[in-house]
């Protein structure tokens, strides 16, 4: 296990949506740590409105029959040698944590769980980043498809809004360009003294 020990800037600026991971297995410790962690996320009125499920070690070679039943088309018809290409996606990751929520019938309380759960998936990453582990937020068709939903146990009024994959990995995918904060930021009552100055 690699400890890395990143401040918070480091682990936000530098961590990386991995796709490429080397296949090594995760350490089945590490996940349940890192989540232990990851709930301190803000959540509007301490709801905690999520669920996780959890594939780790032999529970992930599980899931990936059920992974290859949904994610790879007429999976059936090929052979053996493009159904290990298509498998690469899922096979070459170790674990996988399915991030569910309420959908509560009311929109602001819907929304705000979403939110919550999307701050609860960062510090997942980032706290896997922290460990050397990498991540990827994947939100694959199949994850609503009723069938797919039954096999992992999602109840009605629950959403899947995250298949989360980790993984070792032996390179980092360069950095892409964010917009610039001038291009982002509006300050407040700026556009009334451009109006003005006009």
């Amino acid at each position: 296990m690699n400890e890395q020990a990143l401040s918070v800037r480091e682990a936000i600026v530098t961590r990386r949506s991995i796709k490429n991971f080397n296949g090594q297995p995760i350490e089945p410790e590490i996940i349940p740590e890192i989540i232990e962690d990851a709930v301190w996320a803000p959540n509007h009125g301490n709801r905690n409105p999520w669920r996780l499920i959890v594939a780790t070690g032999e529970q992930y070679e599980e899931l990936l029959d059920v992974l290859k039943e949904f994610g790879v088309a007429n999976w059936k018809q090929l052979s053996d040698e493009d159904l290990e290409k298509q498998m690469k996606k899922f096979s070459t990751a170790s674990a996988a944590v399915f991030v569910i929520v309420p959908e509560d019938v009311r929109q602001k309380e819907r929304l705000e769980d979403y939110a919550a759960a999307s701050i609860l998936i960062q510090n997942i990453q980032l706290l896997a980043w922290d460990k050397g582990v990498g991540t990827c937020w994947k939100t694959p068709p199949f994850i609503d498809n009723p069938k797919f939903r039954e096999r992992l146990g999602i109840e009605a009024g629950e959403r899947i809004i995250s298949m989360l994959q980790f993984g070792y990995f032996d390179t980092s995918p360069k950095a892409p360009p964010r917009k610039p904060v001038e291009e982002i930021i509006t300050y407040f009552g700026s556009s009334e003294d451009e109006e003005e100055e006009a």
